[in-house]
C-alpha cells in the first residue's frame, strides 16, 4: 500500500508503537522509529526487517531538541524524506496516579514534556520537508482522558487534552496545503501502561495490532484532505465515511 513511503513512528518499542511498526512493514513502508531506551526497540527492527522491510531504529528521547534534530536528520540522510509522522511516545507518570493536589511537581513537568512537547517538537522539524513537498500527514495518538476530565487521570490526561488543541491548532495553520495532521484515540489496550494506569483491570481490552487500521487508512492517500479531525480507533471504519 505504501510503496517504500517512509514512516516515522516515536514510541515504537513496544504496544501500540511495535503493533503500528509491524503493520507498516507489512504494508511496504520504510520506517523510522525511536524510543527513549533501546529495551525493546531493536527487537521490533529485527521483527519488522524479518517482514521485508527497510528499518531505522535510533535510541532518541524525543522531549529533547538536539535528540529530534539527530533522529530526523539521520532518517533524511537514510531515507531522504519523511512522509508520514505518527507521534506516539508517551509516559504514564506516577503509578497509582496521584489526585492532582498531590501530584509531584517534577513528575508533573516529565509526563507533560514527553507527551505533549515532544510531538511540538518533532512535528515542527518533520513539517518544512512536508511543506516543501506539499504533501504529507501526521498523527499524533490521543486518548479519552484527553478529551474528558477524569479524576484521578492527572498529568496524564492534561498532557492528552495539549495533544488534542495541538492536532488542531497544527491543522488549522496548515489547512492551505496538502500536509494533514489528525489524531487518533486508540482506546483502551493490553498494553504496560494500562496494566499501570488500571491495574485491576477486570475487563476485557483490545490488543494494540486490533486498532491499527485507522492509522494506516489517515496515512493513505485515501485520507487526502482529512485534516483536524478525531478518530477513535475500535469504532473506525472505512465504510461509516
Amino acid at each position: 500500500m505504501f510503496n517504500k513511503k517512509v514512516v516515522m513512528i516515536t514510541g515504537a518499542s513496544k504496544g501500540l508503537g511495535r503493533a503500528l511498526t509491524l503493520a507498516f512493514a507489512k504494508e511496504g513502508a520504510r520506517l523510522a522509529i525511536c524510543s527513549r531506551t533501546s529495551t525493546g526497540l531493536f527487537e521490533v527492527k529485527e521483527e519488522a526487517v524479518a517482514l521485508g522491510a527497510e528499518v531505522l531504529a535510533v535510541t532518541a528521547d524525543i522531549s529533547l531538541t538536539r535528540d529530534v534534530e539527530r533522529f530526523v536528520a539521520m532518517t533524511e540522510e537514510a531515507f531522504g524524506q519523511i512522509d508520514i509522522l505518527i507521534n506516539n511516545a508517551s509516559i504514564l507518570g506516577p503509578s497509582p496516579m496521584p489526585l492532582l493536589l498531590d501530584y509531584p511537581e517534577e513528575d508533573f513537568a516529565e509526563v507533560l514534556r514527553v507527551n505533549s512537547i515532544s510531538p511540538f517538537l518533532v512535528t515542527r522539524r518533520v513539517t518544512p520537508g512536508m511543506l516543501q513537498r506539499n504533501q504529507g500527514s501526521i498523527i499524533n495518538v490521543t486518548s479519552e482522558a484527553g478529551n474528558v476530565g477524569y479524576a484521578g487521570w492527572g498529568a496524564y490526561g492534561i498532557s492528552k487534552f495539549a495533544v488534542e488543541g495541538l492536532t488542531e491548532t497544527w491543522a488549522d495553520e496548515l489547512s492551505s496545503t496538502n500536509v494533514r495532521v489528525n489524531m487518533v484515540d486508540p482506546g483502551e489496550m493490553d498494553t504496560d501502561m494500562h496494566q499501570l494506569a488500571v491495574p485491576d483491570c477486570d475487563y476485557r481490552l483490545a490488543k494494540p495490532e486490533d486498532v491499527v487500521t485507522v492509522f494506516l487508512y489517515l496515512a493513505s492517500e485515501k485520507s487526502n484532505g482529512i485534516t483536524g479531525q478525531r478518530f477513535e480507533a475500535q469504532e473506525f471504519s472505512e465504510e461509516g465515511l
